[in-house]
């Protein structure tokens, strides 16, 4: 799980075969999450719903999406890597892959070939099914260099791609210090999947059910429950628009919690050269 890259060089495309190691990883996480009911108690629901947020919001929309990926704001290099190590608590992989193949898709949206998630292969394929069965050109470490060079070129990062997995274990350790079994079944299993789904759905159900705000071909829509799940990623037509804005919303009433964080850190000085929507009229 900790050498995920990928390349879309055609003469290099092969069917995708079942990675066992991925169905036995995203299997196990499932399965223990399962012994949930078993190990409640209001305490470690309310840890689980924090770390949602924390590692959802924060690690994942903020950190390796808008800030990682598209650039769409500039923070201090120290700041930088403290919110992609919150990312990598996430168990979404490390920057390099999330980076790379999250461009890669923003580079070939219309092309079901080469975008690693194409929601034109069917709900389930955009949804999961694309981290079982990985097709060797989406996997290829070769492609770092070309998708997230500036990732690749940090030896931080290239830390982070080897070992983000390990951070787990004091995220563990801590928490069955501080709450038994229960805060370890929610805080970490519980937490995963649900947060696991709640980015997918992103892929997937926001290519099939929701509103265009504008013509675009690729098929992404916004869709309102998505979007309080994910913290404003739900409004996945207007990211397709303009992708390297900071907020996603448009709309007064498309609430966007991770661009509150993101002005948050703009107010108090830590965030720099914000990028904005322009000010045109949405198409429909």
């Amino acid at each position: 799980m900790t050498n995920n890259s990928l390349s879309v060089a055609p003469e290099s495309r092969s069917a995708p075969t079942l990675n066992w190691v991925a169905v036995g990883f995203f299997g196990t996480i499932h399965a223990v999450a399962m012994l949930a009911p078993w190990f409640f108690s209001w305490s470690a629901l309310g840890l689980t719903i924090f770390f949602h947020w924390f590692f959802g919001s924060i690690g994942i929309c903020l950190a390796y999406h808008r800030l990682l990926t598209h650039r769409s704001f500039k923070v201090p290099q120290w700041l930088e890597y403290i919110l992609a190590t919150i990312g990598c608590l996430a168990l979404q992989g490390s920057p390099v892959f999330w980076v790379a193949n999250h461009r890669l898709h923003h580079a070939f949206p219309e092309d079901q070939e080469k975008d690693p998630y194409s929601a034109k292969q069917g709900f389930w394929w955009s949804h999961m099914l694309w981290l079982f069965y990985q097709k060797s050109q989406f996997f290829d470490y070769e492609s770092y260099k070309k998708y997230a060079p500036d990732l690749v070129r940090d030896p931080y990062y290239c830390w982070l791609d080897r070992y983000f997995l390990l951070l787990q274990i004091p995220v563990a350790l801590l928490l069955y210090v501080l709450g038994g079994w229960s805060f370890v079944i929610w805080g970490v299993f519980v937490r995963a999947v649900i947060l696991w789904h709640s980015t997918w759905l992103i892929n997937s159900a926001s290519h099939l059910r929701g509103y265009q705000t504008f013509e675009l071909d690729d098929g992404s829509r916004n869709l309102w429950w998505a979007a309080i799940l994910t913290y404003g990623e739900g409004w996945h037509n207007n990211h397709h628009a303009y992708p390297n804005v900071a907020p996603a919303g448009r709309q007064w009433w498309e609430i966007d919690m991770t661009w509150w964080a993101i002005r948050g850190l703009e107010i108090v000085g830590l965030a720099k050269k914000v990028i904005m929507p322009p000010q045109e009229q949405p198409q429909n």
